[in-house]
């Protein structure tokens, strides 16, 4: 297990989705003595809470002013990809890899682990796996044992959490990363993940994010009515009506309920509103059109 310092609680909240928690410490954490590479890398995750919270023009601000390290310009990047229009992101994918290519900043694990989440976004897949495949840390073996799961390799990505597992089996990381596995496995091993996902919101108080992967966890266990009762938790205590992944489970969720009346459609308007460029909207969007192109085809005079 390795050894707690200066900025273990501000990697667990940032981690578990308590990202105003998180800042608030790394606002304490700025006025303890620590070395260089602890205080670059408390800097990098209080920019990243404000990217979670789309603060975006304060991570560009931050990120794009003068001697700022390769990790934090990258981070400006990120921002800059979230806040543009869609037509602008290839500009910025290709501005990131030319931040990745230059030889003075190109060993930069927090640029290649920043870089690896932009190429995510993007649908590069292969790219961002080329970030990060190495494992050289805690943080990109857990984006490993994402992508793995995005192309259906489970088996691959046991592999990258029994390595995160190996550098501590009892960090926050290592037991998010295992609850995605056992969601990802189904049925079988859908109440290891809701354990797990229990334990945490205990230890560290719910969230957003933990609700929707213990929402997830319940779904796939069949658990549907428990499933709702952590997504309705969502919207009541965080702000869920506007989250895309909690509006996904939500229509996911209430189909399976049968729920009538409009329900569904409310969620679905909601997402295609606030939501435009989230993948399941695209995908729906693009089905929707599909079957309006076949459906005229059928209609008479």
């Amino acid at each position: 297990m390795t050894e707690p310092d200066e900025l273990y609680t501000l990697r667990a909240q940032y981690w578990l989705g308590h990202y105003t928690l998180a800042l608030d410490e790394g606002k304490q954490a700025a006025r303890r003595p620590m070395p260089p590479h602890l205080k670059s890398e408390r800097e990098e995750l209080v920019l990243r809470c404000h990217l979670a919270l789309g603060q975006y023009d304060k991570v560009m601000s931050e990120g794009n002013s003068g001697g700022k390290s390769p990790a934090l310009k990258a981070l400006a990047l990120h921002a800059s990809y979230l806040s543009g229009a869609s037509e602008t992101r290839d500009a910025v994918v290709d501005e990131m890899k030319v931040l990745l290519a230059d030889p003075s900043s190109a060993s930069n694990t927090s640029l290649q682990l920043f870089a690896c989440h932009v190429f995510l976004a993007h649908g590069l897949l292969k790219e961002a796996l080329q970030c990060v495949h190495h494992g050289l840390t805690m943080e990109h073996l857990a984006a490993c044992v994402q992508i793995y799961l995005r192309i259906d390799r489970i088996d691959l990505a046991n592999d990258a959490l029994n390595l995160l597992k190996q550098a501590d089996e009892d960090s926050v990381l290592a037991q998010l990363c295992g609850a995605y596995v056992a969601v990802a496995t189904g049925r079988s091993a859908s109440d290891d993940a809701v354990h797990v996902l229990g334990g945490l919101s205990e230890q560290y108080g719910p969230s957003l994010m933990l609700l929707n992967v213990m929402a997830a966890a319940n779904m796939v266990g069949g658990r549907y009515d428990a499933a709702e009762g952590n997504l309705k938790e969502a919207i009541a205590e965080f702000g869920g009506e506007n989250d895309a992944d909690t509006l996904v489970n939500l229509v996911t969720c209430s189909q399976h309920l049968g729920r009538r009346g409009g329900e569904v459609e409310r969620y679905l308007s909601a997402l295609k509103m606030g939501c435009k460029d989230h993948p399941f909207v695209r995908g729906l969007v693009q089905v929707e059109g599909a079957f309006e192109r076949e459906a005229t085809k059928y209609m008479t005079a």
